[in-house]
């Protein structure tokens, strides 16, 4: 009923879809169809997801940068190696979107998602086209801020950047306290005060930001529960 965003519109139509076998594309024919059993006969090797990661891609130079960081972003949201090798053209078992059957969060990434369901990925190199018609929606600015969302919406990094950062400065400020107390001890003087109100304030910065951090990894699990993730999933049943 209106747009949702590329990835919003792919899950809607995965859950829809009917064939034992899911292929997605965009229609601005980048990607020839004819590339398509190339993806099919690696999925018949064993693989659940294979992606047609283009042999020379057909972009402008901010585009690829923004590329390159939101596949950084995969990376870290995906733990998987796979990410650097993640486009739109892919293919996959359909029993994989269990996994996501029940997610219902309005930021959408189909390739996180698919790592919920199966560690079986692969890439096929496959021709990529010049676009002949219309440009892309996706601008430079579009990609940063759907990287943003897969690190702040997919994974906990932010939260433990911030938790390690504070353990950092609290060491850091025990550490200054310790020099100055034993400068003290052994030369008999200092600057009156002040390196003893800096090792203070660093280490009283160092375990708030500590204290948070640990109040963002339970609300991180806040989050993922909120997101329905699965406990398992089941390939096949005998």
């Amino acid at each position: 009923m209106r747009n949702y965003g590329q990835h919003n519109a792919l899950l809607c139509g995965i859950r829809i879809a009917k064939g034992e076998i899911i292929v997605t594309i965009d229609d601005d024919m980048q990607n020839p169809p004819e590339e398509i059993p190339k993806l099919l006969c690696k999925l018949d090797e064993g693989y659940d997801v294979v992606y047609g990661t283009p042999s020379n891609e057909q972009h402008g130079l901010w585009r690829n940068l923004a590329s390159v960081v939101t596949k950084m972003a995969l990376q870290t949201a995906m733990k998987a190696d796979t990410a650097r090798n993640v486009s739109a053209f892919r293919a996959f078992n359909a029993s994989v979107r269990d996994a996501f059957e029940r997610y219902t969060g309005p930021f959408v990434s189909i390739d996180v998602l698919l790592t919920w369901g199966t560690t079986r990925f692969a890439a096929e190199r496959v021709s990529h086209s010049k676009r002949t018609i219309g440009t892309s929606n996706y601008t430079f600015s579009k990609l940063v801020t759907h990287a943003l969302n897969m690190v702040t919406g997919f994974s906990v990094l932010p939260l433990q950047i911030a938790s390690m950062l504070g353990f950092a400065l609290a060491l850091f400020g025990v550490g200054v306290l310790a020099y100055v107390i034993g400068r003290y001890l052994i030369m008999g003087g200092s600057v009156p005060g002040f390196p003893f109100l800096a090792s203070v304030i660093a280490i009283f910065s160092g375990a708030q930001l500590f204290a948070l951090g640990i109040l963002g990894e339970y609300l991180a699990r806040i989050h993922f529960r909120s997101m329905e993730k699965p406990p398992y999933t089941i390939r096949h049943k005998v």
